[in-house]
């Protein structure tokens, strides 16, 4: 499971999110997908049942949806924006 961290702000809409590090002083730009894969993680959901709604949601097949929420909570993690409980 993963916890975004507190010093993480965000806004989300119908285009992506925009996510403020207030800790680090850093600004960033999501997609559709990462902002729902971020309120999904802010929610407290597991990565297995992010995979699922994320391919639901945007019909997609489960494979590429695995390996790119892999890959995107690993570049979260790097950007310190949520840590590994």
């Amino acid at each position: 499971m993963y916890r975004v961290s507190d010093g993480v702000r965000s806004t989300h809409g119908q285009d992506g999110a925009i996510v403020l590090d207030v800790e680090q002083g850093q600004m960033f730009n999501l997609n559709r997908a990462g902002s729902r894969i971020l309120e999904l993680l802010e929610s407290g959901s597991a990565e297995p049942d992010i995979v699922n709604v994320i391919s639901q949601e945007f019909n997609t097949s489960r494979e590429v949806v695995e390996n790119d929420v892999r890959e995107f909570i690993v570049s979260l993690r790097k950007h310190k924006l949520v840590s590994e409980f």
